[in-house]
């Protein structure tokens, strides 16, 4: 056999074996994914205590096992539910600040996405809000550490605000928490078939945090700024 037909075998194994990993890979992401959007649905609907994993595995229309193989345990589920609610809104603010704006800009670039991402994963962050004392201790303190990050930054992001004139706040980290808390309460109250949508929600709430933190109507220089004064 001459070395470029061994070197060709080899190739096409190695790419049937990539192949078969990937799918492998996607299969089990899969069935990860339907495995936590019914426990997602029945926590929401009947609250962590008072579902079962057999009924989840009910919802699924498979045994408990299908379950374990995904998850170790109800609890891995719950944490990897709020794990990603916390996510979401991180994710909003990382956006947000990769696009190098100003702080005005960033803010009202971070409420429109922080609003949608929390809407979007509205029945994950109710309940992590509803169920996060039936976390286990280690989950409960890496989760609750990204989400002291997370507020930190905003609290960040608003002192540069403050710095460069674009903000009226005196105390950033409570500004931080009223923001955090009023969209978060709003996984409570919005219903998809509702009045509006979630972009004009988002649109509204961005100009109410706009005004919370004292942000002018529109961005102005800093240097007109100072000649005004």
């Amino acid at each position: 056999m001459t070395p470029w037909r061994a070197n060709g075998k080899a190739d096409a194994m190695v790419k049937r074996t990539l192949a078969t990993t990937k799918i492998r890979d996607e299969v089990a992401a899969l069935k990860r994914e339907r495995t936590l959007a019914a426990a997602v649905d029945l926590f929401y609907e009947h609250g962590y205590d008072n579902t079962t994993l057999d009924e989840v595995a009910d919802r699924l229309g498979m045994t408990k096992p299908f379950i374990y193989a995904n998850f170790g345990s109800k609890t891995q589920l719950l944490a990897e539910i709020c794990l990603r609610g916390v996510q979401a809104a991180a994710d909003a603010l990382d956006g947000a600040l990769a696009r190098r704006k100003g702080p005005r800009d960033s803010l009202e670039a971070f409420g429109r996405d922080y609003v949608s991402a929390v809407l979007g994963s509205q029945k994950f962050i109710a309940i992590y809000v509803r169920e996060e004392k039936n976390l286990e201790p280690d989950d409960a303190l890496r989760i609750g550490a990204l989400r002291r990050d997370f507020f930190n930054r905003i609290a960040k992001l608003l002192q540069k605000g403050v710095a460069s004139g674009d903000f009226q706040v005196d105390d950033v980290q409570l500004a931080a928490l009223a923001i955090g808390g009023a969209v978060t309460w709003s996984t409570f109250w919005y219903r998809p078939a509702g009045r509006l949508p979630i972009e004009a929600i988002a649109q509204t709430m961005t100009g109410l945090i706009l005004t919370l933190v004292g942000a002018t109507a529109e961005a102005e220089p800093r240097s007109a700024r100072s000649r005004a004064r």
